[in-house]
């Protein structure tokens, strides 16, 4: 009995603890904060998207962007992620990388769709990247390299255009720390497995681009953003061993090679 009366006293101090712990938090203030964020995040989504969009080599011709856009809609569809949200831009470049923004921007470089293999390892990059979205990462990484408060300064105009520059190539060219990358990597293994797309093609990829006696690395701006590839290659398809994939392509061998064709003409 009084084993039960001490567990009781015990299991009441641990209640009334804890409610005083949570009525300390401001509450108010962490709203304020995400409301701060998310505002915050749009603005700085046009900011980034304006300087990309001044280069004019965005690709906008539907025999480019359908594929894309069905290989997006396979992926958003089945993991029930809005396909509407997320701002899809196809870039002529020789740099073979895709790289998330701000708001749901996500921007992919033709030489990396004609670097892919099949659109199985194309569709990897993407689900990393819609990954990264998903999981708030864009602005963790910019909150934690430059802080809120400067983010909120350069939105409202505090700061001119070399710094939105110097941020918006620090998201297309600097890595994640070690923890986002993983969770991206094996989100991405999750939506491939869902959409019934083989993970095994993003493994390859990453074991591939990670060859380091590759003549070709030093235009592979995407695998030197994403370090430890055949390292991130082996717990990729030791997480995707026993998942039941009913393997199926969402397009045409001929669409493929089409759009690959198309690609490299540019």
């Amino acid at each position: 009995m009084k084993k039960i009366l001490l567990q009781l006293i015990v299991v009441v101090t641990l209640f009334f603890s804890l409610f005083f712990l949570l009525e300390k938090v401001n509450w108010i203030k962490i709203l304020h904060v995400d409301k701060a964020t998310a505002s915050t995040e749009k603005k700085l989504g046009d900011l980034f998207w304006e300087m990309y969009d001044k280069a004019e080599n965005e690709i906008k011709g539907k025999r480019a962007t359908r594929p894309l856009d069905s290989l997006m809609s396979a992926i958003c569809t089945a993991n029930h992620i809005d396909q509407s949200k997320i701002k899809l831009h196809l870039m002529v470049s020789d740099e073979i990388n895709a790289f998330a923004l701000p708001d749901n921007h996500l921007v992919v470089n033709s030489a990396l769709v004609t670097a892919c293999e099949d659109e199985t390892e194309l569709c990897g990059v993407m689900s990393h990247e819609i990954a990264h979205m998903e999981l708030k990462h864009v602005m963790k990484k910019l909150v934690k390299e430059v802080g809120l408060s400067v983010l909120i300064s350069i939105t409202a105009g505090g700061s001119g255009s070399k710094q939105v520059h110097e941020l918006a190539k620090m998201l297309s060219s600097s890595a994640y720390d070690r923890n986002l990358e993983k969770e991206a990597d094996l989100k991405a293994v999750d939506y491939m497995t869902r959409a019934d797309i083989d993970p095994e093609g993003f493994a390859n990829f990453l074991y591939r681009l990670g060859d380091n006696e590759s003549s070709t690395m030093k235009y592979f701006s995407w695998i030197s953003t994403h370090p430890d590839s055949k390292e991130r290659a082996g717990y990729l398809l030791a997480y995707s061993k026993d998942k039941k994939v009913q393997a199926k392509s969402v397009l045409t061998k001929k669409t493929w090679d089409e759009l690959q064709d198309y690609l490299r003409e540019k």
